[in-house]
């Protein structure tokens, strides 16, 4: 796979990226390196990392607990204390090497540790090879409020191993593969068809189309202020459904991709409430979900506290929900709004 532009940097793939990342070592002289992982990635990624890297530059591991449940301020300050009592300093590096929550959370802590030091990411599941590894957004959670704290930031590099797959549940991948949807849905109906008609598609044929798609929409607007925000297709009642069943004892968390895929669902609905969207394709979009991720149980007692927390998306403009959402596959419309019923029609259209 060729090597991906971004603005500022470059997105390197397979065993070209390790030699890539041997030169930036040595041409930026870095006085130290700390590698952050999480128990998971430590176990079954570390070993293939550290075998391809080739430096003698001293490295540090810092491994911290995982899940989205700790990607919050309290673990940002013990990395950030870990790395002082390890003297770094403002040229060190911090390499990132695990799924989303270590990418957004390691790429913040980089971003603000001495005003900023410089970070690689390296995404290993697939949700953050094709979404959170890419584009410049770090951050952490707020309680139960997804990525409400945060900067813009962008690494010297992001490496993609696609072996690091192979560590991976069926679950994970599936998780992963809501963000390949989204781009079909919204840029390339082609990537949509190839999963919905395909069972045993090869994912990793799809991820280069899919970093290209985002690296395309993030260069022509890095900072989210006009057409960076159709990548948040999904994801406004997403997250509500994501951060509902977190913080619900008696639910079982959901993945990011699992939350989405039920947002796809919902913001088609308003779609075709709101934009014409086809029925047709707002059953065939239904259907598809669930052949794929099944049917997740939400109970009528269940919507007032998701609407509740859709009032909290860090994506609203003065107390209104904002939405993307579509005419047509490809066909789409930023900062669109719906009613409340209408809102609420499209979780009960997802129940039944």
């Amino acid at each position: 796979m060729e090597t991906i532009q971004a603005t500022t940097y470059p997105i390197h793939f397979n065993e070209k990226a390790y030699s890539e990342l041997a030169v930036l070592i040595e041409q930026n002289a870095y006085s130290s390196i700390f590698i952050l992982v999480d128990d998971n990635t430590f176990e079954c990624c570390y070993p293939r990392f550290i075998q391809n890297l080739e430096t003698k530059t001293q490295i540090e591991v810092i491994q911290i607990d995982p899940g989205e449940v700790h990607k919050n301020i309290e673990t940002c300050v013990g990395v950030w204390n870990v790395m002082t009592e390890l003297g770094a300093d403002r040229k060190s590096l911090l390499i990132t090497l695990g799924g989303g929550v270590i990418t957004d959370l390691g790429g913040f802590v980089a971003s603000t540790f001495k005003r900023g030091i410089d970070f690689v990411n390296i995404p290993t599941t697939l949700l953050s090879i094709v979404d959170a590894s890419v584009g410049g957004k770090t951050g952490i959670d707020l309680g139960v409020l997804k990525n409400q704290i945060g900067v813009f930031a962008n690494p010297q590099m992001v490496l993609i191993d696609p072996e690091y797959l192979r560590t991976l549940s069926a679950r994970e991948i599936r998780s992963g593969t809501a963000e390949i949807i989204k781009y079909g849905m919204t840029h390339d109906i082609h990537l949509f068809n190839e999963i919905k008609d395909n069972p045993e598609v090869n994912i990793v044929d799809l991820i280069h189309k899919s970093i290209a798609i985002k690296n395309e929409v993030v260069s022509e607007d890095p900072k989210e202020k006009g057409l960076r925000k159709v990548l948040n297709w999904g994801h406004t009642m997403g997250h509500g459904v994501e951060s509902y069943f977190l913080e619900n004892p008696n639910k079982e968390a959901l993945t990011h991709g699992e939350a989405i895929a039920i947002g796809m669902v919902c913001e088609a609905f308003i779609s075709a409430k709101t934009q014409g969207f086809p029925t047709e394709k707002l059953e065939e979009i239904k259907e598809a979900i669930i052949a794929i991720y099944g049917k997740v149980t939400i109970e009528k007692s269940d919507i007032e506290p998701i609407m509740n927390l859709l009032k909290h998306d860090k994506k609203n403009e003065a107390g209104v929900v904002k939405f993307v959402l579509l005419k047509d596959y490809e066909d789409f419309v930023i900062n669109a709004e719906a009613s409340e019923q209408i809102i609420e029609e499209s979780l009960n259209f997802y129940r039944q």
